[in-house]
């Protein structure tokens, strides 16, 4: 079954059984062209932490394909100030980075954590930081902290601390997942009996918008994170989907059947009345606004075969985008707005691709068969989709230069519709 019919037809997610309390692995493969070989040392005082602080800042530093983890055991004493570095240690050891830290309580009762990163090569210390956390906030704090090194070596923010929304199902039950990046501290949204699909973050992560069939048929629904309270913008006469946000915040464009076709339409966040865009006897779909909110792409089969296109996000002539092959869908522009993501059959295998807009240049990034809803992270670094490992759905993440490949699966569990959320404010 191609993405595009599945997303037209509205069809039920495929069905597999799976924990509904089950956490995510995660495994990696490949490295990025240039890997900054740093030691991160066991901090003295993190045995006060439910969990290791330097083993997930390790995990996530590595995960990247960035970073190769050098190690740091043996070495004694374990330096918590750049002044009681031994640099010959780490020379020796090829490190040309070295995160050391110190673990403490804090006068109310919690704890901090100080930081320094130090430049073994020039050796000098690049940076020191701290924070203040409660101990149940370990896992956010890691990934703060590995934000802060990641960016510091490579001069791109960090991704770590960024959440994941993506659907999983366990017999009749649909449950909308929100996660950490790495799909640990999961939690659920939404429990349906009712299919749900195509979750969509708002600009400033405070939001989730999708659709639901908890009604008896496909609705466009508003969730706030963190109050679960929600609004219906979409019930329209026939099909309501695929919204997407304006970087605005204050509306979205979404897909309905007003008309008989699938057209692509705008609604207030709030809900209210749309505002029809697009005016084909074709079927226009996927809508992605490019960055800056001044363009809308989306899917059509306006020329015979579902391909990209763009246009002025008020509406107007549409341009085609996408020309090698016979099938390109599921646009994402990238957050500079350079590069769109896409999926398309290559083959006779639906992977991941990528289109230099200013080129034209295509790259297949992915090496799986089945893929489908390519989301950028934040920094515009990765490329989470979804697609299908032994019949089973699972998530993947690869790099846009394909050169690094992870993939997120659950023990016994159907994922699907990922989408990367906005850096956390």
């Amino acid at each position: 079954m191609t993405p595009l019919i599945r997303l037209l037809a509205c069809l039920v997610l495929a069905a597999c059984a799976l924990s509904a309390r089950a956490q995510m692995t995660i495994e990696v493969s490949g490295a990025g062209a240039r890997q900054y070989p740093i030691a991160v040392t066991s901090f003295p005082g993190e045995a006060a932490l439910p969990e290791s602080l330097t083993a997930i800042v390790r995990a996530d530093l590595e995960r990247s394909g960035l970073f190769r983890i050098v190690d740091a055991s043996g070495v004694s004493p374990v330096p918590t100030e750049s002044s009681q570095v031994r640099f010959a240690d780490w020379t020796a050891r090829n490190a040309e980075f070295l995160a050391i830290g110190v673990v403490a309580p804090a006068p109310d009762g919690r704890l901090t954590v100080r930081i320094r990163l130090v430049d073994v090569v020039k050796q000098a210390e690049l940076a020191s930081f701290a924070f203040t956390l409660a101990p149940a906030l370990t896992r956010v704090t890691a990934h703060r902290a590995a934000d802060e090194i990641y960016e510091k070596i490579t001069g791109e923010k960090g991704f770590f601390n960024t959440k994941i929304a993506y659907v999983k199902k366990s017999g009749a039950r649909f449950d909308l997942i929100v996660a950490d990046y790495d799909g640990q501290n999961e939690q659920s949204a939404l429990t349906s009996r009712e299919p749900i699909i195509s979750p969509e973050w708002s600009p400033d992560g405070s939001r989730l918008a999708y659709v639901s069939f908890e009604n008896r048929k496909p609705q466009i629904w508003v969730h706030e994170i963190y109050t679960s309270r929600r609004t219906l913008i979409g019930n329209f006469r026939g099909s309501n989907s695929a919204p997407v946000w304006a970087p605005n915040g204050r509306e979205l464009a979404v897909v309905l059947t007003l008309s008989g076709a699938s057209q692509i339409y705008v609604v207030p966040a709030t809900g209210g009345e749309p505002r029809r865009l697009t005016t084909s006897a074709a079927i226009d779909t996927e809508p992605a606004y490019s960055p800056d909110g001044g363009t809308l792409y989306f899917t059509s089969d306006r020329g015979g075969g579902p391909q990209i296109y763009r246009m002025p996000a008020v509406g107007g002539d549409a341009r085609r985008v996408t020309f090698k092959g016979t099938y390109n869908v599921s646009p994402k522009p990238s957050p500079d707005g350079k590069t769109l993501a896409y999926v398309t059959r290559n083959n006779g295998q639906f992977q991941v691709a990528t289109l230099d807009l200013a080129t034209g240049q295509e790259l297949v990034l992915t090496d799986t068969v089945k893929d489908e809803s390519p989301s950028f992270s934040p920094n515009g670094k990765m490329i989470l989709y979804a697609t299908e490992i032994a019949g089973r759905g699972v998530l993947a993440a690869v790099s846009v230069d394909g050169r690094v490949k992870q993939r997120l699966s659950v023990s016994a569990a159907d994922a699907r519709e990922p989408a990367w959320g906005p850096f956390a404010k």
